[in-house]
């Protein structure tokens, strides 16, 4: 334990160059229309899930309202044929 302590001792720190408060660190126009484009990707891909999903969803709405006129219109010609058939 004392040989690392010793080492650590002995390695002394390295002073910075260049002073840290007059560096200037930026992402350029590069970085920012990257990062334009990236968010406008992602509000364009926002809007068209958006409009993907409604679709999905009015359909399969349609669907069931379909399915149920179908139901119902069943059931009165099964009723009538239960209802026409002679008792015995």
């Amino acid at each position: 334990m004392t040989i690392l302590a010793a080492l650590l001792a002995a390695t002394p720190t390295p002073t910075p160059t260049v002073n840290p408060a007059e560096t200037f660190y930026s992402p350029g126009t590069i970085g920012f229309l990257l990062t334009f484009f990236v968010a406008g990707s992602a509000v364009l891909l926002i809007f068209d899930m958006v409009r993907r999903v409604r679709r999905v969803r009015y359909r399969a709405e349609i669907q069931e309202k379909l399915a149920a006129e179908a139901e119902a219109a069943s059931k009165p010609a099964a009723n009538k044929a239960k209802a026409t058939k002679p008792k015995a």
